[in-house]
């Protein structure tokens, strides 16, 4: 991903409150994640871990209720929409675009601000070479194994130069040997990019490859 600026600022949860129903899933959550780190989040199923990245992505949608702030560096997020946001997602699913080449799929996630064909195209085959896939932008996302779909996306994700990272089981759907270099890939990219990842998993594996610091949602 060579030609990225690192984007550095914390990402500030202050006093997070997510409730479905009568039910309270998640009370009085605080938290700074400094730029570069990586912050685990586990708990079972139905404890509020999704519905806390949706929170701070912006797209929560009811029936839950949600109150807290999401701040990074000193702009609070509260009222943006999602795409202001600036968070960057990865999911458990790839979400390739089926009807575009993988150049196509990184040149819908490249930010704006490069403006030419010749260099938006140079900058999705300069992140295509850093990952280990050159030559695969004219490919169909099809013909890629579930490993170099996951990098895919990730880069797309990663071109859109995010302000954060939020990590939905993103390693889930991957066997055993293709989730280990995946994970490193992630993590390398968080960290060199500076940017404050929030993970949530049911691995204590993703927990230990992160190496950072953990929360248990009852």
């Amino acid at each position: 991903m060579s030609g990225l600026e690192p984007i550095r600022g914390i990402l500030g949860l202050r006093d997070i409150h997510i409730a479905l129903a009568d039910r309270t899933l998640i009370r009085q959550l605080s938290i700074d994640i400094a730029p570069g780190e990586i912050v685990t989040v586990m708990g079972a199923s139905g404890a509020g871990k999704s519905s806390l990245l949706a929170f701070i992505g912006g797209f929560l949608a009811a029936p839950f209720i949600a109150r807290g702030d999401v701040l990074i560096g000193a702009q609070r997020l509260n009222g943006l929409l999602p795409h202001e946001r600036g968070a960057g997602i990865l999911f458990q699913d790839d979400l390739l675009f089926p009807h575009l080449s993988v150049a196509g799929n990184l040149l819908f996630g490249l930010t704006q601000t490069v403006r030419s064909r010749a260099a938006r195209r140079e900058a999705a085959d300069r992140a295509l070479d850093d990952a280990g896939l050159v030559g695969f932008g004219d490919r169909d996302p099809a013909t890629l194994s579930g490993g170099q779909r996951a990098r895919v996306a990730l880069l797309r994700t990663l071109l859109a130069q995010p302000r954060m990272l939020l990590l939905d089981e993103p390693f889930g759907k991957l066997d055993a040997a293709l989730r280990e270099d995946f994970r490193h890939f992630v993590f390398d990219q968080a960290r060199r990019l500076c940017l404050p990842t929030l993970m949530v998993t049911h691995d204590a594996a993703d927990a230990k490859a992160a190496g950072g610091r953990m929360l248990v949602l009852e």
